[in-house]
């Protein structure tokens, strides 16, 4: 047994760098105190740093990122120290991040209990990050063992793709970390319906954290609506509507839920249904497909 927290995070106007420090030293501390081997993070939980940026910086979209850079070292440094003092994996809250190309990539770590990271990188973006905030494709995709836990983490827009999590897969996956930022009840289904379908597909567990609460001094993320979750295949041995906890809509929450990954490996040799080994059907693509008009 393997428990993982998934964090509602609600998005508040931080007074220092302190203070956020300390809520997320305790939101991880209360992750550790409750079991979790891994705490998920939601997408952008970084961005209520801009709340401690000089005014002129905080004005426009185009202004905060490039004043956020300054903070990028001590809020890798917090991730990693948590980690490190709780003994706890987390997949942290994704960051803006300038890169040497002139461009911002939504990237964040994955971190062992020991403080080490990997690289993750949203490779899909929104209209809202591509049009009207600048921000770049990614590349870098991991799974990361952890333990039984092999986990791979698409980043919120990218878990609507299924071809994305099924790459993961195929790398060993049997948990997908799905950290997003959704502003209205659209998106946040669009999300959680993506999240689900990819549990059915791949046979695997799939754990959903997002931002939650209502920021209207923050011009990225200023409204946020989700609920944390754990979806599971509705197979042999699993919940069977597919949902092993979901938390209450838009509140803080800590999630805290216990996988029993040797299901993963039952349901894919031995399920119900065999979608995982059934996906390289070379049927599905390989042929034509006729077009009728009748009446």
């Amino acid at each position: 047994m393997t428990k993982v927290a998934a964090w509602q995070y609600p998005i508040e106007r931080v007074a220092s760098l302190e203070a956020w420090r300390a809520k997320l030293d305790a939101g991880v501390a209360d992750a550790a105190a409750q079991g979790a081997a891994v705490l998920v993070v939601p997408e952008y939980a970084s961005m209520e740093l801009t709340a401690l940026l000089p005014s002129e910086a905080q004005a426009t979209l185009a202004t905060q990122l490039p004043a956020l850079q300054e903070l990028l070292p001590a809020y890798l440094e917090a991730y990693a120290d948590a980690s490190r003092r709780h003994r706890i994996a987390i997949v942290a809250g994704s960051f803006p991040e300038y890169d040497p190309d002139g461009r911002y990539r939504n990237r964040l770590r994955v971190l062992g209990p020991r403080g080490d990271a990997v690289v993750v990188e949203k490779l899909q973006m929104t209209r809202f990050e591509r049009e009207l905030w600048g921000i770049a494709p990614g590349a870098a995709q991991a799974v990361v063992e952890l333990g039984p836990l092999r986990l791979g983490v698409t980043i919120c827009y990218d878990a609507e793709f299924p071809l994305i999590t099924r790459r993961l897969v195929a790398a060993g996956a049997n948990a997908i970390a799905v950290p997003s930022c959704t502003d209205a009840l659209a998106g946040y289904y669009r999300v959680r319906v993506a999240a689900q379908a990819r549990a059915l597909e791949n046979q695997c567990y799939v754990i959903q954290a997002p931002t939650v609460g209502h920021a209207p001094w923050s011009l990225a993320v200023d409204e946020n609506v989700g609920a944390a979750a754990v979806y599971t295949p509705p197979d042999r041995g699993f919940p069977p509507e597919g949902i092993g906890a979901l938390g209450p809509l838009s509140q803080p929450h800590l999630l805290v839920h216990e996988l029993e990954l040797s299901l993963v490996d039952a349901a894919r040799a031995d399920g119900f249904v065999l979608l995982h080994r059934d996906w390289n059907n070379a049927g599905h693509l390989d042929g034509t497909v006729a077009t009728h008009t009748l009446g």
